[in-house]
């Protein structure tokens, strides 16, 4: 533990670098627990932490990696002890507190949930907050009311970590997926994940969005934004529900106020980052058991290591990544 690998980027007003290297204990930040990570995983996030312009890492250097999970080998905080298997993603994780790509970890107890039952680390880090992410949303979706037997469910994206491990959980639990993706080529790995119908990108937006178009949906998953949300909401079914929890697809929705007093259409903000304790262990919970899909590991998951790190942070923010990317210390 007195030496140890770690990904590190560092930014000088003439230079930008990102690499592996060796630090020390003494090099992590403050925090309650320190824990020895057996894996991180990749996001988008952790992509744009990877570039000088970014903007997400907030000092350097830095080691970035919003996920975690390993074996607790020190704590001072009463609720962990050494040799608990723990989780830690989002917070300040990677943004502004030493993340994830690092053998060891030092992380404020708050911030730590006990690896539950049913979830290996290997596999807690194949959700990771893409699953995370996922499992709030269909969680919010059915919390608004959204069941099975009341009829299609849209995903975007959905070659996407949110998406891929959202059609599966949707498809576990029982509903009609509809997968939408910009990737042609991708059409097997969706039906095997648990997709039962496919549109592209270009079918789903279109030349221009309708203030109110057909309804398609009764509910949506979209990590994407911009124009497909847009479109989203002018295909959903009377009193449908989007989750909405990502920008990939841009900022701005051009929209109108007519699916929301015509239709009743609810928009459902995710936000994993500072998701309270008490909803974050209960999902966590559920993604040990019943969205937990079959055959995850196999379908979606590719392994790395830390040196390979750097081409997949590239190849994300390219968006030619596929499903889950975990990096094993």
């Amino acid at each position: 533990m007195d030496n140890f690998k770690a990904f590190m980027v560092n930014k000088t007003d003439s230079d930008f670098s990102a690499e592996v290297k060796t630090i020390g204990l003494d090099d992590l930040p403050a925090g309650d627990v320190v824990i020895k990570v057996a894996y991180s995983s990749v996001n988008f996030k952790d992509g744009l932490a990877s570039i000088p312009n970014g903007k997400i890492v907030r000092s350097y250097p830095f080691v970035p990696g919003i996920d975690l999970a390993g074996t607790v080998v020190r704590s001072d905080d009463s609720r962990f002890k050494e040799g608990d298997e723990v989780i830690a993603t989002s917070y300040e994780i990677g943004v502004s507190h030493y993340g994830g790509f690092s053998e060891f970890a030092r992380i404020p107890a708050k911030w730590i949930v006990p690896l539950p039952e049913g979830l290996s680390l290997r596999e807690a880090m194949v959700f990771g907050t893409a699953g995370f992410t996922a499992a709030l949303s269909v969680h919010r979706l059915e919390e608004n009311g959204l069941t099975p037997e009341k009829g299609k469910v849209l995903v975007t994206g959905a070659t996407g970590g949110v998406g891929s491990v959202a059609v599966a959980m949707l498809a576990k639990r029982g509903y009609h997926v509809v997968a939408s993706t910009g990737k042609a080529s991708e059409q097997e790995y969706l039906r095997k994940i648990g997709t039962e119908e496919i549109i592209s990108r270009e079918e789903l937006v279109g030349e221009k969005t309708k203030p109110l178009d057909q309804q398609l949906w009764v509910a949506a998953v979209d990590p994407v934004g911009g124009k497909t949300l847009s479109a989203i909401l002018s295909k959903l079914e009377y009193n449908g529900s989007v989750a909405v929890s990502g920008l990939t697809g841009g900022t701005d929705v051009p929209t109108t106020v007519f699916p929301f007093i015509l239709r009743g259409i609810n928009l459902l903000g995710i936000d994993s980052v500072y998701c309270p304790m008490e909803m974050r262990k209960l999902l966590w919970q559920r993604m040990a058991t019943d969205l937990k899909p079959e055959g995850l590991l196999e379908t979606i998951e590719n392994e790395v290591s830390l040196d390979e790190l750097p081409g997949v942070l590239s190849r994300i923010l390219k968006g030619e990544n596929r499903g889950r990317t975990i990096v094993k210390m």
